[in-house]
């Protein structure tokens, strides 16, 4: 079997820098250490961040010590007020690409636009724009969402980083056209661009493609997303031990990329298990 690995494929900038943020103070022994929420979306990152004692807070406390890393989506303002009103040491460890986009909705909120969110509704990423946005702002997850919008203008339009491009684009001509003179900025970040961009093409080379990730990952799940819309076969997995032998030894190429969340270790495991088919 031929294995194609896609150049693109394992932690962003912004995962690395969460992940290496969070291990340099497990080194400097900054404790208690504990994440607001799960610091990146890989249960095996995160297994593995447990096993060197960094705890993840699921609410907001009261009181804190040690010090609370702000994982890589972002957590609205009123919460990054909350864990610093807790007495805990707070290290803000969202992405940068996140940052801009909370940048662009603070600088048009206070001019008084609403913002719209390109985004899944339930992904930590959008929770913590939406945060920015306030009450002037609204998600849209999907071409169907549409006909219920209301949008009285001035406004922008926003994406979640990790959003399909196409899906985008879509969504976005077809809400200029119904509201005439919105603000569009494209934030789908530059590692998204080439990701998905390869998964389509390796869609027209390999005979079926492996994405590597958590299940839980929007980015990884959209990699697959895109993949059946090519009509190539796609087999999602979290580790190699998910690996179908069977399955896949009926293929002659086969592609592996992976999700921005997924660390080299897993990625080159997959690669080895396969190549052994």
């Amino acid at each position: 079997m031929k294995v194609v690995l896609a150049k693109h494929a394992g932690f962003c900038m912004g995962v690395r820098r969460a992940v290496e943020t969070t291990l340099k103070l497990v080194e400097s022994r900054h404790a208690p250490i504990a994440t607001f929420g799960p610091l990146i979306h890989n249960p095996q990152v995160l297994e593995m961040l447990e096993q060197k004692g960094v705890a993840v807070l699921d609410d907001l406390p009261r009181q804190a010590a040690g010090t609370v890393v702000i994982r890589a989506h972002g957590v609205p303002p009123a919460s990054k007020e909350k864990l610093e009103q807790s007495g805990a040491a707070v290290e803000d460890a969202t992405c940068p690409r996140v940052v801009k986009v909370q940048a662009i909705i603070d600088k048009y909120r206070r001019q008084g636009y609403t913002t719209v969110i390109v985004g899944d509704r339930d992904h930590a990423e959008v929770e913590g724009l939406m945060g920015h946005a306030g009450e002037a702002g609204v998600v849209i997850s999907g071409m169907a969402e549409l006909a219920e919008l209301k949008l009285t203008p001035p406004y922008i339009v926003v994406s979640q980083t990790t959003q399909d491009e196409e899906m985008f684009q879509a969504i976005t001509a077809a809400i200029l056209e119904r509201f005439p003179g919105g603000k569009v900025f494209n934030t789908i970040c530059d590692s998204t661009h080439k990701r998905q961009d390869e998964v389509r093409e390796m869609c027209r080379q390999v005979d079926a493609l492996v994405v590597v990730g958590g299940r839980n990952s929007a980015n990884t799940k959209r990699l697959a997303e895109i993949a059946q819309g090519l009509a190539c076969p796609v087999f999602l997995v979290e580790t190699e031990k998910e690996l179908d032998g069977e399955q896949l030894r009926g293929y002659q190429s086969v592609g592996v990329t992976a999700g921005a969340s997924t660390p080299a270790w897993i990625i080159r495991q997959v690669v080895e298990t396969l190549e052994a088919i």
